[in-house]
């Protein structure tokens, strides 16, 4: 659990200081960075998260129904962080007050904190009983939210430091890194001392993976908004899968 926290406090915060240390970096590749987690991050969620929820669930059809809640808290969530989650850049859109920013941490960190839930129990979700079918990693997972975090973390820090200074950046970007990993210890605390039932821990779980669809499938939408083929969206999507598969199946 230290190892997780480590990686994902480092991930956002080298992430977002590629804003001042590349500040030309392309638009394009920043794109392509960000259909290869979208892919990742969804294929993963359709092959190894919901089939445990649903393994797990006491109630499948109850679970297809926090999983569609999830789906549509995120899009609330989204509304408070202007999208910054799934890699909106849009320095224009975004005040200056500190109102703003407020809702904009607000929204990002409520989401960071619930995924990083997900990484606190692992063998609630993320490893069955052998009598239940094939047991997982859960390493697959905390790969596509480390990949999903970068991109978030460097589109946060592009948005406020063309509004803040460079030490208010710093300061909104820790608070964003240490997000996920204080939902993974907080809520591992939780579960270790019984203050949530297994149910409970369910739909929190299917609200997570709900979000996790909504951002992903939103990721693919946005990337080709004339609906025009591109190559190399195409391949880096096919690539993100795969590595999905191998990772959850061979690895």
């Amino acid at each position: 659990m230290v190892l997780n926290f480590i990686l994902l406090f480092l991930t956002a915060m080298i992430a977002g200081s590629l804003v001042f240390i590349a500040p030309a970096f392309k638009d394009k590749y920043f794109k392509l960075v960000l259909v290869f987690a979208g892919s990742y991050l969804f294929s993963i969620t359709i092959i190894h998260i919901i089939p445990e929820l649903f393994t797990t669930a006491s109630s499948t059809s109850k679970m297809g129904l926090y999983i569609l809640i999830g789906f549509l808290l995120q899009q609330i969530l989204e509304y408070l962080s202007s999208g910054i989650e799934h890699g909106h850049i849009h320095l224009h859109d975004h005040g200056t007050g500190k109102g703003s920013v407020v809702t904009v941490m607000l929204g990002l960190f409520i989401h960071s904190f619930l995924e990083g839930t997900l990484l606190s129990h692992e063998h609630l979700i993320m490893g069955v009983p052998q009598s239940m079918g094939h047991v997982h990693s859960g390493k697959s997972v905390l790969l596509g939210i480390i990949m999903h975090k970068g991109p978030a973390a460097f589109a946060l820090a592009a948005v406020l430091s063309s509004a803040l200074s460079r030490k208010w950046t710093w300061i909104f970007l820790t608070l964003f890194a240490l997000a996920s990993p204080l939902g993974m210890l907080l809520s591992s605390v939780v579960f270790q001392n019984g203050w949530l039932d297994k149910e409970s821990i369910n739909i929190l779980y299917g609200l997570v993976a709900g979000g996790f669809l909504h951002i992903s499938t939103t990721i693919f939408f946005e990337s080709s908004p004339n609906h025009k083929l591109q190559v190399s969206k195409l391949l880096v999507s096919f690539l993100a899968a795969g590595l999905a598969i191998i990772s959850e199946f061979l690895l």
